[in-house]
């Protein structure tokens, strides 16, 4: 083999994964099309499970910084209608997200509720954008010691029970696994023969960033008119124009002023004038899964496994949850750690979160449209919304929070993300999950709890818990999801828990 894992796609779920696979000392190749990091616009904003996983990984300080300059554009567009604002730091978030562009105020949503517990520094950032997200990675890719290969376009394979070959212009190289995370349009996918039923596009969307005259004629933020939806803003020059018409007619053609200026105008009733066309993307509300993320060694993630329109900014975050998970699943086949069907483990914890993501998608569609009904429902949405306790559950779906994967019954902490415990010692949970590997937290200096972590593969940390004082011990998948979690001076489970991602020493 001339690499264990082949990644075809350098975005951000690519980079992700080749960063998660590096890490465990996998060695691995990523073949990208594109010679540089695409500029076009895409998602804006993170959600608290990819922010975890960039924390846990180390990189949570580049997130940060990230944020900072990208509320410093949001405040310049603001400035730039006569908004007078300064950069103060706020105790909550400025917004939860949005349904169907439904605007969900941070003051309104009840961050004392329990899901909300533990989240940790993370729960400050979220205006990061994809471009800097991909240039994050690709900088970590780098330190791992990742091969990125740009400018390689993969035009086909051959997949056997050993291994894959993949062919690039009149080269190829062999791999004991390919991934596919070439987006939604992905050769890898349609090659393999993946299933992908969904839903037609019905819809048109345009995203982009332009220079226009007479936009002080415009309403910033997302406005709902006879014709579709039009938003301006947050930062200067961005613009969305959806038309419930129908899906375009060629989505592959370049995009012109002319065609966005048409939309614009035909959206919001104002006759701007686009004189420069910056970045814009086309959308729909094409919705469409694969029912399974593996055939053989062939394996996808992010938009080649799952696509839907980007109401909501959850495709990001989905393809860095399918990475997330996958990697560290891939990497314990290939070295021989895995136990029995784990690799399989991939689909039956992801398929249902991307479910879920399409059905909220179709969901906002639906809401957005201009007839009566639509309309009605709409004001119903809105008022339940506004409620603190609609604005609660807005939040949790879309923070991520509430993301759980089935590992069986126990303690209520078990399947989801573990929480940024702060430790006697200042630390918290987060800094300590920098190696990837399975932790097991003994929280009561437990002899027996020792004990039994001596005959499996994962490190122990013996600390005390200040946030959680009443846990006794927490073990974390290297995901960071938690596998078994007590506040008993037993073990109970423990064994049972390990043993279904990690094997005997």
């Amino acid at each position: 083999m001339d690499y264990e894992v082949a990644i075809c796609g350098g975005g951000p779920v690519g980079l992700m994964l080749a960063c998660e696979l590096g890490l465990a000392g996998v060695d691995v190749v990523v073949l990208e099309r594109l010679t540089e990091i695409d500029q076009t616009i895409k998602a804006g904003a993170i959600n608290l499970p990819t922010g975890e996983a960039f924390y846990r990984r180390g990189m949570l300080g580049a997130l940060q910084e990230e944020q900072r300059l990208g509320i410093e554009r949001m405040l310049e567009f603001r400035r730039s209608r006569g908004a007078d604002v300064v950069a103060a730091p706020r105790k909550k978030p400025m917004f939860a997200g949005h349904f169907a562009g439904i605007m969900v105020g941070g003051d309104l949503v009840d961050y004392d509720d329990p899901d909300f517990r533990d989240v940790g520094p993370v729960a400050g950032v979220m205006a990061v954008g994809q471009q800097a997200i991909e240039a994050i990675l690709a900088e970590r890719a780098a330190e791992l010691g990742v091969t990125v290969r740009r400018g390689v376009e993969v035009t086909g394979f051959d997949a056997d029970d050993d291994g894959v070959t993949v062919h690039f212009g009149e080269s190829s190289l062999r791999a004991g696994w390919l991934v596919g995370c070439d987006g939604g349009r992905s050769q890898v996918r349609k090659l393999t023969g993946f299933d992908f039923p969904g839903t037609d596009p019905s819809i048109t969307a345009y995203q982009a960033i332009v220079d226009l005259e007479g936009a002080e004629e415009l309403r910033p933020g997302w406005n709902r008119t006879e014709n579709g939806i039009y938003v301006h803003g947050p930062i200067p020059g961005r613009i969305l124009s959806v038309e419930f018409d129908s899906p375009p007619a060629d989505r592959e053609a370049p995009i012109t002023a002319a065609e966005l200026q048409a939309s614009l105008r035909k959206t919001s009733g104002v006759e701007v004038t686009v004189t420069a066309v910056r970045s814009a993307t086309r959308a729909t509300d094409n919705a469409r899964q694969a029912t399974t993320y593996r055939r053989g060694r062939v394996l996808l993630a992010g938009d080649a496994a799952h696509v839907h329109s980007p109401f909501g900014g959850q495709g990001l975050n989905l393809g860095i949850g399918d990475a997330v998970n996958l990697g560290w699943k891939l990497a314990a086949t290939i070295q021989g750690r895995a136990p029995e069907g784990l690799l399989d483990t991939y689909t039956t914890e992801r398929h249902p979160i991307g479910a879920w993501v399409l059905e909220w998608t179709r969901a906002q569609v639906a809401l957005m449209r201009s007839d009566p009904r639509a309309h009605a429902l709409h004001g119903v949405v809105t008022d339940l919304l506004r409620t603190r306790d609609g604005a609660t559950y807005l939040a949790k779906k879309l923070s991520g929070v509430l993301h759980r994967y089935d590992l069986g019954d126990g303690h209520p902490m078990v399947g989801f993300s573990a929480p940024d415990l702060e430790f006697a010692d200042g630390t918290r949970l987060g800094g300590h999950c920098a190696d990837g590997k399975p932790l097991l937290l003994d929280l009561a200096d437990s002899a027996e709890l020792r004990a039994v972590a001596a005959n499996w593969d994962v490190r122990v940390l013996t600390t005390k818990s200040v946030s959680r004082p009443e846990l006794t011990g927490l073990l974390l998948r290297p995901d960071g999801h938690v596998a078994w979690a007590s506040e008993e001076s037993t073990v109970e489970g423990l064994i049972e828990a390990v043993s279904r991602f990690a094997i005997p020493v």
